[in-house]
């Protein structure tokens, strides 16, 4: 008797019934993609991708150059810190619009955080880092540290 069941589903059904775990994968794979299925993006409420700055980082042979962009956020919405060689850009970008027209009154807000991190060379002079903020990019300066200086210790013998 012949199958009704095509050939390249057999393969996976005959390996999914064999190992339970990957039917159990499986099975919850298309649960949640018939959940998620369920749900309507919501037109004016910020993205984790629009949240979370661009940045790009590049280096010369005397520093590290960090650009992240941030637009329609200020100095004074920015965080910038160093702790154990990592340097962190937090903020909250926040979006506010009201239209009144004659027969309506329209108030929308959205707020949303942000943290990026970058790890830094070991041995970085917290000090030496510089910041400026000009048109909504954010362009971090981090002079890099002095490579380690390799030193021959002579060997003597034991008398």
């Amino acid at each position: 008797m012949k199958s009704m069941i095509p050939v390249g589903s057999e393969r996976g059904l005959s390996r999914s019934l064999s190992n339970p775990f990957t039917a159990l994968q499986q099975e919850i794979d298309r649960l949640f993609d018939g959940f998620s299925r369920g749900f309507t993006s919501f037109p004016n409420l910020p993205t984790t991708r629009e949240l979370m700055p661009s940045m790009d980082v590049s280096e010369t042979d005397k520093e590290i150059e960090i650009t992240t962009e941030l637009p329609g956020l200020e100095e004074k919405d920015i965080q910038l810190n160093v702790a154990d060689d990592v340097l962190t850009v937090r903020g909250e970008k926040k979006n506010e619009r009201e239209e009144s027209k004659k027969d309506y009154h329209l108030v929308e807000r959205s707020y949303g955080s942000f943290v990026r991190s970058v790890q830094l060379p070991n041995g970085v002079n917290a000090e030496g880092i510089k910041a400026v903020m000009s048109k909504g990019v954010l362009k971090v300066t981090v002079p890099k540290p002095a490579p380690a200086q390799s030193k021959k210790i002579d060997i003597k013998s034991a008398a």
